[in-house]
């Protein structure tokens, strides 16, 4: 990843390491300690966050290649659909990895029905729905950056059309993450997408899950230029728009401060004009930034929220002011990698070392709504 960048995402490091790596086959919330947050760039009006939510990888590393059982699913992952007082931690997760070639063509294999991997099931989807946690599909991540190419080379349309079928029918939504960085198929990525919206016009209201369509872009705007020039210009206006938001990728290692994370998503925010292709400003209504939730040991974001990056940039986050696009201040939210097992090297957010204390105690904090609301427009 590494066109004008900064830091690569977190699907070129997390996901490739895990999947060559791995075999086949009373209430928590308290508020002492509280520190004086970061100084960030002079404020605007506050805004409070939409999206709280994070990418999910199963017990297999992202593969989602086992049926889980839902008591044995709930064991391990109660604390996102209750952070210690009956509440959810998330109001989003997004289940990953899909292969986008075996959505293509349907496969059916020990681990994939209907293209889809068989841990992705409607009592997964139903598990954190039935809780106000709204559930979505990641197509992509850097293992799958070839497959990507080829499906969308063989027939982006019936590609999107696949999608669009899958989300009807488990009631999620999708979000692409082609991570094709120097020469991205734009004309049949539009294809694609253009399949998804003939099925699933854009829904302002969110009422139907499924209409909802997302993407990755990186960090900031340094890697994956191309995909990031198209996606602000034709698809993130406020205008009109065709995506309903972006995800700012986590860079590749966890940022020391609350300003190693700002500086990142203030690009999206400025844009690159000075770049070819040119990247315009994003509005900050449209895209969410990343933070790591776990590492080679339990860190901040998942067992202590007063010494964590999203506490510390939590006012930049709701405050941040357009600067070019967009009318209204502040970011939609945050999204974390990655709940359960999200590679070899890190920990589980499993027990002992689930993240009430992180992500749970800045539900509470930031007030966040479960269900998600309707999401602001500019």
């Amino acid at each position: 990843m590494q066109v004008k960048r900064l830091f690569p995402t977190v699907a070129a490091f997390a996901v490739a390491a895990c999947l060559l790596s791995v075999p086949l086959l009373s209430s928590p919330i308290a508020n002492a300690g509280k520190p004086t947050p970061t100084p960030t760039p002079t404020p605007g009006p506050s805004t409070p966050i939409q999206i709280y939510g994070a990418w999910h990888c199963s017990d297999d590393y992202c593969t989602w290649g086992t049926v889980r059982d839902v008591a044995e699913f709930d064991q391990k992952n109660h604390w996102l659909i209750d952070r210690g007082d009956g509440v959810p931690s998330v109001n989003l997760v997004v289940l990953s990895f899909v292969n986008p070639l075996k959505l293509l063509n349907k496969t059916n294999d020990a681990q994939t029905i209907d293209g889809v991997p068989i841990g992705m099931t409607q009592a997964v989807v139903d598990y954190f729905k039935n809780n106000g946690v709204r559930v979505m599909l990641s197509i992509g991540g850097i293992t799958y950056v070839d497959d990507w190419n080829t499906a969308l080379a063989a027939d982006p349309t019936q590609f999107g059309l696949n999608a669009a079928e899958v989300a009807q029918r488990l009631g999620v939504g999708i979000e692409i993450d082609y991570e094709e960085n120097r020469n991205p198929n734009l004309d049949a990525l539009q294809a694609f997408i253009d399949a998804y919206r003939s099925q699933l016009p854009y829904d302002a209201t969110g009422n139907d899950h499924a209409a909802r369509l997302t993407i990755d872009l990186a960090a900031g705007d340094r890697w994956l230029i191309p995909l990031t020039a198209k996606a602000t210009t034709d698809w993130l206006t406020t205008a009109n728009p065709v995506l309903d938001y972006a995800n700012a990728m986590v860079p590749a290692r966890q940022p020391r401060t609350a300003d190693d994370a700002i500086v990142n998503w203030q690009e999206h925010v400025d844009g690159k004009p000075q770049y070819d292709p040119p990247i315009p400003p994003l509005a900050p209504a449209k895209f969410t930034g990343s933070l790591w939730l776990t590492g080679r040991t339990p860190i901040p974001e998942c067992t202590d929220f007063y010494n964590s990056l999203q506490y510390s940039t939590g006012t930049y986050v709701q405050t941040v002011a357009p600067n070019g696009a967009g009318t209204t201040p502040g970011m939609l939210g945050y999204m974390f990698w990655a709940a359960e097992c999200e590679g070899t090297r890190t920990v589980c957010t499993t027990p002992p070392d689930t993240c009430e204390g992180g992500m749970g105690v800045a539900s509470q904090f930031y007030d966040i709504p479960i269900p998600m609301p309707p999401l602001r427009q500019e």
